[in-house]
């Protein structure tokens, strides 16, 4: 995620790029995988058993203003691109989903885990960073047992929780800073108070608590262990072998990639990460991470709400649709950016949205992916 100050900009950037009328295409099989980046394409009804009638339905919808500044919703069914429809931009437009692309730092530690250049997620950060470790200030022994696992599911000890104002640790406060990994590491320990002397143990043993700044830690981690700096790392292991070619970071202070959040894929780009997480890490037959890392980046690690549970950076928890239930595990980010991965029916969803700081920009997503995706579903 990166401040709210920079939407104004952003939007601003990704106004001037769209063309002056939306499209919508649904994907035909004789389109060349070339003109569809990559993506081998089926008819909705054919080829994606989906409803021709319930995605024009949808297209209405959007079109007519039933939803707020959607800027793509794209479906792969069976690994095939079955539909694409832009509202907004066209399929070169990058995409600013926020901090949905957080989990593509998940694949990327993945990555260097297989490679053995990272030795695991109980890797000690501190230990990594010796030169964090020496200028850190609020020392406790409890900031040199954080994990690389503890900043992949949000469950470090350290006060930082973006979802409140008054944290020390929120990521607004850390973009008025050079120093973003140090600022983290800097914080200290949370506490928590309690009703009675007897505290319950968490589910799966971890506090959850969002911390976009534990997240960019990470990149600093990925950049020690491998020796390339992350954007560097991620476009020699990740993109290039998924055929991603156009991207935009964001960068700290101190030109460090912002892995929290910020990076900028286009809709079918973000779309290929879905998909190579549900193919178990290879994307069209080729290996890309270890589906043993897949099947523990999409477990429960730590519990958010009674609905909805944390993997490693990806959210976990079941969509409905009429009287059918579809778990799901997923990137999210701030404009009700959504990239969806569905197992159960070999599906995967990216809905783009530019509905920044806005109530109901999450629930509003949700209902294009129950009301008009689920609910095209035919076989």
């Amino acid at each position: 995620m990166i401040p709210a100050r920079w939407a104004v900009s952003l939007v601003v950037m990704l106004l001037s790029s769209v063309t002056a009328n939306s499209q919508t295409q649904p994907s035909s099989s004789s389109a060349s995988q070339t003109a569809t980046g990559n993506w081998p394409t089926a008819s909705p009804a054919e080829g994606g058993g989906l409803s021709d009638a319930r995605l024009r339905s949808l297209d209405a919808a959007i079109r007519s203003g039933e939803f707020k500044k959607i800027g793509s919703v794209l479906i792969a069914r069976h690994g095939k691109l079955a539909y694409e429809g832009y509202f907004d931009g066209d399929a070169g437009t990058l995409r600013n989903t926020r901090s949905a692309t957080k989990s593509i730092t998940d694949v990327l530690i993945g990555i260097a885990i297989d490679e053995h250049k990272l030795s695991g997620v109980d890797a000690k950060i501190l230990t990594l960073l010796p030169e964090r470790a020496r200028k850190i200030q609020n020392p406790d022994p409890r900031k040199a047992a954080i994990t690389v696992e503890d900043f992949l599911t949000m469950s470090s000890p350290l006060e930082c929780d973006d979802w409140n104002d008054a944290s020390r640790g929120n990521e607004e406060r850390m973009y008025v800073v050079e120093n973003w990994a140090q600022f983290i590491l800097d914080l200290p320990i949370r506490g928590r108070m309690h009703v009675g002397e007897q505290v319950e143990a968490p589910p799966h043993g971890r506090y959850f608590s969002y911390c976009t700044g534990g997240v960019f830690t990470l990149s600093e981690v990925l950049e020690k262990a491998t020796g390339m700096r992350t954007d560097h790392y991620a476009r020699k292991k990740l993109f290039r072998p998924l055929g991603i070619t156009n991207v935009e970071w964001v960068y700290s202070p101190m030109n460090v990639p912002q892995t929290g959040g910020g990076l900028q894929l286009t809709s079918r780009d973000l779309l290929k990460i879905a998909q190579l997480y549900l193919d178990g890490g290879e994307w069209q037959g080729k290996r890309i991470v270890s589906e043993a890392w897949v099947r523990s980046s999409t477990q429960p690690h730590a519990r958010i709400d009674e609905a909805t549970e944390y993997g490693y950076l990806w959210w976990l928890k079941s969509f409905k649709s009429g009287e059918k239930s579809y778990p799901a595990f997923f990137m999210t980010g701030n404009g009700g950016n959504k990239v969806v991965a569905i197992p159960a029916l070999d599906m995967a969803v990216v809905i783009t949205s530019t509905n920044y700081n806005t109530h109901g920009m999450h629930e509003q997503t949700d209902k294009i992916l129950t009301d008009y995706v689920l609910a095209a579903i035919e076989r």
